[in-house]
């Protein structure tokens, strides 16, 4: 019998850091490091060389055997995007708590106040989530949001427009307004590594349409904002995530939660989750 948990891809080092020294990590509370073998990455684990890909300036493994592909960004592969590797920040939560934030619309006037949102545009709009069968995978579109600064190339408050979108229990990736042409999406990607079920590191990415703004800028609003989430996710009860309906009451902003929840469920993904009440 497969184990749905062990036979996914996680994100485990980034490949740009790789040359300066092997990454010795955990992966689902298992000691793992991440080597350059002939100038490619390589991963093992008590002995044992894993399963390992790069892709979007990540290493990706596994501890048991994938059944899919490492889900696919077209975008990654798009002439004159910006590909940016964000960096880490680890957080004392559950790994499906950190995606399930990223996924939350409700929270930006309050916590990431005067960047992604403000009072009083703090109602969240009517928008459709469905998981779609055909590939897989949680979506939630026509969201809209009013954000004073929805990117660092933005000039000013703007409704920014999202799309989100679950391809593996661990990531999700986000679609939104790009600021200086309208007619195309910016890529903010959250890719987590559980580290314990209480315990993860969150590699963000992005593939962006901004050939101005410094590197350095762009990472430093990327974290900023994750940072601000740090203290909610790490105060959050229970730690784990709940996925009996019951124990916690959502409201109409959180259909995209109560989607990847019940998405979880069926795929059989409870590392990090609370499946009954206490």
């Amino acid at each position: 019998m497969t184990d749905p948990i062990r036979d996914e891809w996680y994100p485990v080092a980034l490949v740009s850091q790789l040359p300066q020294g092997d990454r010795d990590t955990l992966l689902l509370g298992e000691p793992i490091r991440v080597t350059l073998q002939d100038g490619q990455p390589m991963v093992t684990a008590s002995g044992r060389v894993l399963r390992s890909q790069a892709r979007y300036g990540h290493v990706w493994t596994s501890l048991g055997s994938p059944t899919r592909p490492l889900f696919d960004i077209p975008e990654a592969d798009q002439p004159g995007r910006r590909l940016v590797d964000v960096g880490l920040v680890r957080v004392k939560c559950s790994p499906l708590r950190a995606v399930e934030n990223f996924l939350d619309i409700a929270h930006f006037p309050f916590v990431h106040t005067d960047i992604l949102g403000a009072e009083p545009h703090t109602e969240v709009g009517r928008y459709d989530v469905a998981i779609r069968d055909e590939v897989d995978e949680v979506w939630a579109t026509k969201v809209q949001f009013y954000q004073p600064q929805a990117a660092k190339s933005a000039a000013g408050g703007i409704t920014t427009e999202y799309m989100y979108r679950v391809p593996a229990p661990t990531v999700s990736v986000l679609y939104k307004t790009c600021p200086p042409r309208p007619g195309e999406w910016d890529v903010i990607t959250l890719f987590v590594q559980p580290l314990t079920e209480t315990l993860c590191e969150v590699w963000p990415w992005m593939a962006l349409f901004d050939d101005t703004t410094p590197l350095t800028d762009l990472i430093h609003f990327q974290q900023t904002i994750f940072l601000q989430d740090r203290s909610i996710l790490e105060n959050q009860q229970p730690s784990l995530l709940p996925l009996d309906p019951g124990l916690e009451i959502p409201t109409r902003a959180d259909l995209t939660s109560v989607a990847y929840r019940r998405w979880l469920k069926r795929r059989g993904y409870t590392y990090g989750a609370q499946l009954v009440a206490a």
